[in-house]
């Protein structure tokens, strides 16, 4: 009977011991939480991180009516006005290759004269999609937001608009750059 109860409690403590060992090797193996960060930190933006300008409109409402009038049921995805500072980028160049700032600004306007998506990013490295806001005109061609921010690529701007934030996804809607 002892040698049954000795072999019981060296088979639990082997077993506690393989477990803990396990934890320990999880623990070490497991990646840590990405951190924010630039990436390509020695790109600089042009003139450095002191903000160059502002960019968008400050509104008391956080939608135009057009916007409102284009939503499901008049009502769009909740946001919120915010001012964010930060160098003005094309997301593609920048989420594929890490390229941003005053040595990528030739490249970057022309892929922003281009279509490609505008992009901010912050000296925290927070990213954030930029979109002009007024749906309808937006849609139709009326608005200039993407000749200004080409016009500000690589400078640090500080944006005013509506952020709303999808799954993690962060996008701030410039409004006041309507054709006239």
């Amino acid at each position: 009977m002892n040698k049954i109860a000795v072999t019981l409690l060296i088979a639990g403590l082997s077993t506690g011991i393989a477990m803990a060992q396990d934890k320990a090797a999880d623990k070490k193996a497991a990646p840590k939480a990405a951190e924010k960060s630039i990436l390509q930190p020695g790109m600089e933006p042009t003139g450095g991180w002191t903000p160059a300008g502002e960019l968008g409109d400050k509104t008391a409402e956080a939608w135009s009516n057009t916007t409102k009038g284009a939503a499901v049921d008049n009502k769009p995805v909740a946001g919120k006005v915010v001012t964010v500072t930060g160098e003005i980028l094309d997301l593609s160049c920048y989420l594929q290759l890490g390229k941003h700032g005053d040595k990528h600004s030739s490249c970057g306007k022309k892929c922003l004269t281009n279509g490609q998506p505008i992009g901010l990013v912050t000296k925290a490295g927070d990213i954030y999609l930029l979109i002009d806001e007024e749906h309808d005109l937006r849609r139709d061609g009326q608005t200039t937001f993407r000749a200004a921010a080409a016009e500000n690529f690589a400078k640090v701007m500080t944006i005013t608009g509506t952020e709303t934030s999808v799954n993690g996804s962060k996008t701030i809607f410039v409004q006041g750059y309507i054709k006239k």
